[in-house]
């Protein structure tokens, strides 16, 4: 017996899948992000003083600017977490978690040519908050598509069952 879509009524739809991000991932990236945030203001504030007076002048703007691209990093991954830390808690709703205003905010990318200028430190500072900030997207961009957001150990698996079937 075959149905067509007039025989189904409202709540025999199938609803699209729920994605949800286990609160453990999302606690433990918001840990992440605040030990970044302390780690670079120590750093741009305080003990990368001497070393941002050491280079030239050009690189001296150039270490501002991305002490400000970092910042701006991790206070965009920060507020994402908390909404989705609120969503979780049940403050927002799904729906709203997902509005464009609770995005990711944009973050602007670092200039390779500037930060190989810089102190190690200062490199290691932008380049862990820029896999921070990617990371971060990937999971906002599957939240946003509704998609589930797979690990890529998972993906792995996935793949592998498919072969020794398949083989």
């Amino acid at each position: 017996m075959a149905f067509s879509p007039e025989d189904m009524d409202e709540s025999d739809e199938p609803s699209p899948p729920e994605v949800r991000i286990a609160p453990r991932l999302i606690d433990s990236l918001y840990t992440e992000a605040l030990v970044l945030a302390d780690e670079a203001r120590s750093y741009f504030d305080e003990a990368g003083r001497d070393e941002r007076n050491q280079l030239e002048p050009f690189a001296r703007v150039g270490f501002a600017c991305e002490s400000l691209k970092v910042t701006t990093r991790i206070m965009h991954i920060v507020a994402w977490l908390l909404t989705q830390k609120a969503v979780e808690s049940g403050e927002i709703g799904r729906g709203d978690g997902r509005r464009p205003e609770r995005r990711l905010g944009n973050a602007q990318d670092s200039d390779p040519e500037v930060v190989k200028q810089l102190p190690e430190t200062a490199r290691k500072l932008i380049d862990n908050s820029t896999d921070l900030y990617a990371r971060v997207r990937r999971l906002d961009e599957g939240v946003v598509a509704d998609e589930p957001v797979q690990s890529p150990a998972r993906a792995l698996m996935g793949r592998l069952e498919r072969g020794l079937l398949q083989g």
